[in-house]
């Protein structure tokens, strides 16, 4: 069902008494100097369902630092739509005004759009704008809040030791944590970085061990190099991936043996296929099932 934003968003496309031609749909994602947020790719995602249930035909320009090989707005030809639609963030700005002069030869409408100055060149260049905030209009319903979405991928907490020199020429912190996390980088997870380290002066880190547990809790999966990495979630029945770091093994090999935990890599295995292999059954009904054994909670 259509938010009152996307309505009125079909409506300003319709309403110039002519067809919007082919629609460019663009926002702050397809500036190479922009950025894309999670707020404005699903905006982005509900102006296209909504374009496309009206058979209205239409392109994203996506910035190549976020999409490289994707449409840009470099590539796109001014002469190809009728029609350029902007969507999601503000209004304003010097990315926003040589957007006008670029596509000057097209409709170019804004929806789901902050005004944050009506006087801007990058608000006064559109032809019309259906605003969810800072004009006299009531505020509106954000794109993003009605887009669709696929299933949310698990929550990773990601837990690496930076330091223990005392290991000395032992240590492969460097090449592993690298190795790891260009690993994860291409997994469909949410990423959570998370230290052991406590703090009651820094609102990053937790102040009491049962914080950290609290968040803990939260995972799907712990990826970790830390000792405590490995026994915390445990003990909150988070599945876990082990990787020693100090060859030869060490600490949080020991641990791993100690509790029978299966999940564990040293650097001599650290393979992608492995870790594949671990992130499928950690993620499992067997591996939770192993996690939820050694749990306290």
């Amino acid at each position: 069902m259509d938010d009152d934003l996307t309505a009125a968003l079909l409506r300003m496309l319709r309403g110039s008494g002519q067809a919007p031609g082919r629609v460019l749909l663009t926002g702050w994602f397809s500036f190479l100097d922009g950025e894309a947020t999670a707020g404005d790719t699903l905006a982005q995602r509900q102006a296209s369902a909504a374009l496309t249930r009206a058979g209205i035909p239409h392109d994203t320009a996506w910035s190549p630092g976020f999409r490289p090989g994707a449409l840009s707005l470099e590539a796109a030809r001014p002469e190809a739509y009728g029609t350029v639609l902007f969507v999601c963030g503000p209004v304003h700005g010097p990315q926003v005004a040589r957007l006008h002069a670029r596509f000057r030869t097209c409709r170019r409408l804004a929806a789901g759009v902050s005004v944050v100055d009506p006087a801007d060149p990058g608000a006064t260049g559109f032809h019309e704008i259906v605003a969810r905030d800072g004009t006299a209009a009531p505020a509106r319903h954000d794109l993003a809040a009605a887009a669709p979405a696929g299933p949310l991928p698990p929550v990773a907490g990601v837990l690496l030791s930076q330091g223990q020199g005392e290991y000395g020429a032992r240590r492969r912190h460097e090449e592993v944590n690298t190795r790891l996390t260009r690993w994860l980088a291409g997994k469909d997870c949410a990423r959570v970085p998370a230290d052991t380290r406590l703090a009651a002066d820094d609102w990053r880190l937790c102040a009491t061990a049962e914080q950290f547990l609290a968040l803990v809790s939260r995972f799907d999966i712990v990826v970790t190099t830390r000792l405590h990495g490995l026994v915390l979630a445990l003990r909150t029945g988070t599945p876990v991936i082990a990787v020693d770091p100090v060859a030869g093994g060490a600490k949080v090999s020991a641990q791993a043996r100690a509790v029978g935990w299966p999940a564990l890599m040293d650097t001599g295995s650290l393979a992608e296929e492995l870790l594949d292999h671990w992130w499928q059954w950690t993620l499992s009904e067997p591996g939770r099932t192993a996690a939820a054994r050694h749990s306290l909670r």
